[in-house]
């Protein structure tokens, strides 16, 4: 059957620093430059926010944080402008200015309407799942994070949704419980993980291992990022395990030979519960603001992200600007696939 439904994913979006100057001098929609219209056409729109949004200034002080990610509140503007209809925040900048600006980032988006999961009061908060809607369909998110694990939300404190990269029961458990809810609650569920290192081109096995025991626990979509670079795409059991979904906007400096700021937009095509494809389109991070990636740095991600894919047995398609992955029930191939 025809899909019914386009969910538009996006990487890390960091609104602080110079994107922020950048803001206050150019207006709210110009972060996102000519990727405005394909993300309005997308039925609903889901970000990793990696930033704070705070007035206040105080420095999370463990004292060996190398970044601090803040933007004013005002740029939750940035955020309507674009249509953002869900934010993550289980990540390793939510609490950059401590917990204070955790519950301000929450207290901005509750108000602005935008959905958000992964980071609270406490642990219940924290860990409750985000219900967004489109049209008849209900889009569950779990969302966690495996660092830091002292920002990790407890019974009476604030903090994110931790869980370590782990298939033990004591821990996995929690990810089986937090998928079973969703289940009864929506449609189709969205898992979002922000882990692993920065700058890492693939998963390891033991990250490999976990996606997809969180596809087999119950999410139709495995949602990752926090790498700064975009992974290869893997079908498990008819279902995308995006392992990184890389930057989409920021000011960050560009690693000549990774390109960090070579990344993609993900729009999956579904009718839920079934992914029937994932178009990929190519973007480019450049001056605090992304556009879609032409000649040269076009040519270039599609040869990496063809290849990577290709490792993880998944076959990418040219459709136009976009690529094409198709999902489904389609075969795994390759002795990576099953690796």
């Amino acid at each position: 059957m025809a899909p019914t439904l386009t969910v538009a994913l996006a990487g890390d979006v960091m609104l602080g620093r110079g994107v922020n100057r950048m803001i206050a001098e150019h207006g709210s929609a110009y972060p996102w430059g000519d990727v405005l219209a394909a993300v309005w056409s997308a039925d609903r729109f889901l970000i990793n926010l990696e930033c704070a949004l705070t007035d206040h200034t105080e420095r999370w002080s463990d004292g060996h944080k190398p970044f601090y990610f803040r933007a004013n509140p005002q740029v939750i503007e940035t955020l309507r402008v674009a249509g953002v209809d869900f934010a993550s925040l289980a990540n390793n900048h939510a609490a950059d200015f401590g917990m204070t600006g955790l519950l301000d980032t929450v207290r901005c988006l509750d108000e602005a309407g935008i959905a958000h999961a992964g980071a609270g009061g406490d642990i219940l908060a924290a860990r409750a799942s985000a219900i967004v809607t489109a049209a008849e369909w209900r889009i569950g998110v779990v969302t966690f994070a495996d660092h830091p694990a002292v920002w990790a939300a407890e019974t009476t404190s604030p903090g994110i949704n931790y869980t370590p990269v782990s298939l033990a029961s004591g821990h996995f458990g929690v990810i089986e419980d937090a998928l079973t809810i969703a289940r009864r609650q929506a449609d189709m569920v969205i898992f979002s993980m922000h882990w692993g290192p920065n700058m890492r081109a693939r998963p390891t096995p033991a990250f490999r291992a976990f996606a997809r025991h969180v596809i087999e626990a119950g999410a139709d979509v495995f949602w990752g990022h926090s790498a700064h670079i975009v992974q290869g795409v893997e079908v498990w059991h008819g279902k995308p395990i995006l392992y990184d979904t890389g930057d989409f906007v920021d000011d960050y400096a560009v690693d000549p030979e990774l390109r960090n700021d070579l990344s993609g937009l993900f729009l999956l095509r579904a009718r839920p519960p079934a992914i029937a494809w994932v178009d990929v389109i190519p973007v480019v991070i450049g001056s605090c603001q992304v556009n879609r990636a032409r000649g040269a740095e076009r040519d270039w991600f599609v040869e990496r992200f063809s290849a990577l894919c290709a490792e993880r047995g998944t076959e990418v398609l040219a459709a136009g600007e976009a690529l094409k992955i198709p999902v489904g029930a389609a075969p795994r191939r390759g002795a990576e696939a099953t690796a």
